[in-house]
């Protein structure tokens, strides 16, 4: 029998299977595509640290907070289009993969220009939120009064990653983020220290940075879709599809807020531990990003595997994908806090010049270092509800766990003070893994039905 295929000539749902191999062939690529996205925030916060002012380096970590808050809430841009275009691949929907993007891409240039109209309330209220000192505030302002017209360009990046990645063609995703950030990095530092710019000039270089991608990610997609029908205007704003992109981005936006609340009170309550603090805690939240980063390789894999499968309806599959990803990733996040405890010092003495801000940060490495392991469930489980679209428990799950860490954290803070305060962030990544696990064989049955007992092993498959 023939093999049918989709328009990008990938094989049809039957010869679909799930094993290590076909786990890192979108991880790898991924992962050195992700960890460059917090090379960025090490080198911007290097940059800056060279000038040896802590005040400077609070502001840029709260200028690039408010940044991660903004468009972060939008990361569903990313991940959603994920989900949607890989279960249309799994289904062999070529015309609905497309139309997928195209609502991604008009959502994002929408959400995008409006975060330049509404600028100045946006930073007002991060930082009445934030509440730093008067330096730190001034120094965060200046960042983002250039930063913010990068916005439509960068939620625009998010969308075509995300379709890349539902594709399966993670190379084009690891070729595009290189892009971004390495022009990202190289004009941070020609503008920020050659030429003196500072604060704005390491803005400026993530604006261009941000513009060369999304150009460039345009023309691939347009390549990508040669040889096959785009979807009409008509298909691609159809009111049943909308709805469900609406929903399942809804719910994965909430998630995300929520998240990113969580480590806005982190900042928030650093920050009045202190400038030395504010800024000791920045560069050490640089450990996490890129540990983080590091296991998001993984997590794309589980997305895309289990999107698929759910599309093709595909229960032995999706097992596979959850119990692979998860093997995996433990080892890589064991690998990734091993490297932070033997070289976490250096790293910290690379990224800032101020005494007092390196004593600190030595002082809390422990705590960052840790930061893989205690989050590896929360990355790989998020990755798998993301795949499937259980956007709803997912964004469940992650209130429960914020209102768990809010409780740890207050005493904790209160009593143990900064200590208290990266405990409390340890359980907070813990609590959030193991309550998305919890749900994940109710609602495996919920998707695919009962699992039924092999013939011949008498196993559930």
């Amino acid at each position: 029998m023939t093999k049918t295929r989709d328009a990008a000539g990938r094989p049809s749902p039957a010869d679909f299977t799930v094993d290590s191999a076909a786990v890192f062939r979108i991880a790898l690529p991924m992962t050195l595509a992700f960890v460059t996205t917090p090379l960025l925030g090490v080198v911007d916060t290097a940059v800056i640290g060279q000038l040896g002012d802590a005040a400077l380096i609070g502001g840029i970590a709260i200028g690039a907070l408010v940044f991660d808050i903004l468009f972060s809430t939008f990361n569903f841009l990313r991940s959603g289009t994920t989900a949607l275009t890989a279960q249309a691949l799994g289904a062999g929907d070529a015309e609905t993969g497309k139309a997928v993007l195209l609502r991604a891409l008009m959502i994002a240039a929408g959400c995008g220009l409006a975060m330049i109209l509404a600028r100045d309330p946006l930073i007002d209220v991060g930082l009445w939120f934030m509440a730093p000192s008067g330096a730190v505030a001034e120094a965060t302002r200046a960042y983002y009064d250039v930063r913010v017209f990068s916005a439509p360009f960068a939620l625009v990046n998010y969308a075509i990653l995300g379709w890349v990645i539902g594709r399966g063609q993670a190379g084009i995703g690891l070729a595009l983020q290189i892009l971004l950030n390495g022009v990202n990095i190289t004009l941070s530092i020609v503008l920020g220290l050659g030429l003196g710019w500072g604060l704005a000039g390491v803005a400026l270089g993530t604006v261009i940075g941000e513009v060369v991608a999304a150009v460039v990610g345009v023309l691939v997609c347009l390549r990508l879709g040669r040889g096959g029908v785009w979807p009409p205007f008509r298909v691609v704003t159809e009111r049943a599809a909308m709805l469900r992109m609406f929903a399942v981005n809804r719910d994965i936006m909430i998630r995300t807020f929520a998240l990113l609340f969580g480590f806005s009170v982190f900042t928030r309550v650093g920050a009045g531990l202190g400038d030395v603090a504010l800024a000791a805690n920045a560069v050490l939240m640089n450990f996490f990003l890129v540990g983080g980063y590091f296991l998001d390789g993984l997590a794309s894999a589980a997305e895309q595997l289990a999107g698929r499968a759910v599309g093709a309806g595909q229960r032995a599959a999706f097992v596979a994908t959850v119990r692979l990803t998860m093997i995996w990733s433990f080892v890589l996040a064991g690998a990734a806090s091993l490297f932070f405890f033997v070289f976490g010092g250096l790293i910290i003495d690379l990224m800032t010049t101020a005494p007092e801000v390196r004593a600190a940060a030595r002082a809390f490495l422990p705590y960052a270092a840790t930061t893989p392991l205690a989050g590896v469930l929360a990355f790989q489980m998020d990755g798998v509800f993301i795949g499937a679209t259980w956007s709803r428990d997912m964004r469940n799950m992650m209130l429960l766990s914020l209102a768990a860490y809010l409780a740890v954290l207050m005493p904790a803070s209160a009593v143990l003070g900064n200590h208290g305060l990266w405990l409390a962030l340890l359980a907070f990544l813990m609590f959030r893994g193991f309550f998305l696990l919890w749900r994940v064989p109710a609602r495996t049955d919920e998707t695919f039905g009962p699992a039924l007992p092999d013939p011949v092993t008498g196993d559930a498959r």
